[in-house]
């Protein structure tokens, strides 16, 4: 499978890819701890391609790597949909505690993002992270 990097380790701007290239889909009061990205020709329940958390050292956006499986998932309900991210571990750190953390607050900002931005109130949360070879 093919994985693109939107959101490269350590940006505190979401990128979408789009069809004249990436745009910043929204600034984050924490940065990402991790490269963020999709797989490639997939969907996913929100109807965007599935996501990708990428752990290991920082990539550029638009950094392409082959994946036949997966290391874990992070269950996580954004806008009141199914949102799993794939985990892929590279190298270096890698700590489930930190990332429990950083989606906690994450699920937090984006609540306050959609009453703000769109004038809803959802559900956003996180939901565990599971370390385990996945296909």
């Amino acid at each position: 499978m093919k994985i693109i990097i939107e959101t490269p380790k350590y940006s505190f701007s979401k990128y979408r890819k789009t069809e004249n290239g990436y745009e910043r889909a929204f600034f984050s009061p924490l940065p990402t701890i991790f490269n963020y990205g999709f797989i490639e020709g997939t969907t996913s329940p929100d109807g965007m391609e599935e996501d990708v958390v990428v752990l290991g050292p920082r990539l550029p956006r638009g950094s392409t790597l082959e994946r036949g499986s997966f290391d874990g998932v992070v269950r996580f309900l954004d806008d009141s949909i199914r949102d799993d991210k794939k985990l892929v571990y590279i190298s270096g750190f890698c700590s489930p505690t930190l990332l429990a953390f950083y989606f906690r607050l994450y699920a937090l900002f984006k609540v306050f993002l959609y009453a703000f931005r769109d004038g809803k109130i959802t559900k956003c949360r996180f939901e565990g992270i599971k370390f385990e070879k996945l296909n």
